[in-house]
């Protein structure tokens, strides 16, 4: 009978070890709220830890050393000192690049249209059929876009599933009275970014996100001019992205993430690929002109 348990209880252990995608690390902080009574933020932070790292957001098995490494980090503005709350929410995640110890940014986000209530030990239900509640609304949109993103980075548009699961999400907000979720709050925001994910005009930003990592960073452990060629080759397809459009919030949120990681590669390419790489980048990416002009220097 002894055994029979064992076997039970390594059994619940081996689901539990695959139905975690995330690593997700979540810090509250408060600089701006004046109370001596701050235990509810820790009780929310672990309630936001514990929703995203216990739940299943992808269709794969995943093992403990897979789960994408993330981080929430919210910064709660205004508490009206009992359930109500209005902040930013910082959101980053990263993927690990093959054969070393280096991990490539691939989201890396600041939301600041984040208002929610929580109320000290509430349990936190989320549901993909319906809207619940802002919290756990906004924790499920992030953890589709950022499961969408490392599957996109590894397999080509292979995040798709995962972005259509962050537009339901905004889809089943529009009964919500919380900002951030509907095309006319702003230029750039959660509805505009899940449009620009699912929307096939931003597609090839999605395949260079692939070739980017699959055929550039992933090779440098092995071949470091290789792979950084492989990247410069590639670097053309970014000038098919309409930075124009009303919405852009897709490339917007790629050069967050990238234009440094960008500019520390191709800085140590030969003159006249720098030089091909400054100048479409810098057209791609004018907010982040002086940074690309800086690899001349080197």
């Amino acid at each position: 009978m002894k055994i029979f348990c064992i076997y039970i209880l390594l059994a619940c252990l081996s689901i539990n070890a695959f139905s975690q995608d995330l690593n997700a690390r979540v810090q509250i902080v408060s600089p701006k709220v004046q109370s001596t009574n701050k235990r509810i933020f820790q009780t929310l932070e672990t309630a936001m830890k514990d929703f995203l790292n216990g739940r299943k957001w992808s269709a794969d098995p995943i093992l403990p050393q897979e789960r994408i490494d993330c981080n929430f980090i919210l910064n709660i503005t205004a508490w009206d000192g009992s359930s109500g709350f209005n902040g930013e929410l910082q959101v980053q995640s990263s993927r690990p690049v093959f054969g070393s110890t280096y991990s490539s940014t691939l989201l890396n986000i600041n939301d600041k249209d984040i208002d929610f209530t929580y109320t000290e030990g509430q349990t936190l239900d989320y549901t993909d059929q319906n809207f619940q509640s802002n919290l756990t609304s906004l924790m499920a949109f992030y953890a589709y876009v950022i499961v969408g993103m490392d599957y996109d980075s590894f397999s080509k548009l292979g995040g798709t599933p995962y972005f259509t699961a962050a537009q339901n999400v905004v889809t089943n907000a529009q009964t919500s009275s919380s900002k951030g979720w509907k095309a006319f709050d702003s230029n750039n925001n959660r509805y505009w970014l899940a449009e620009n994910l699912n929307n096939k005009l931003y597609q090839p930003l999605r395949e260079f996100v692939y070739d980017y990592h699959r055929n550039g960073l992933d090779l440098m452990s092995d071949n470091v001019n290789k792979g950084r060629k492989a990247i410069s080759a590639i670097l053309p397809e970014l000038s098919q992205v309409d930075r124009q459009r009303l919405g852009a919030m897709f490339p917007l949120v790629f050069f967050t993430a990238k234009s440094d990681e960008l500019v520390s590669i191709l800085s140590k390419a030969d003159p006249q690929e720098r030089v091909q790489a400054m100048n479409i980048l810098n057209q791609a990416d004018p907010a982040n002109g002086l940074k690309y002009q800086n690899m001349q220097k080197q």
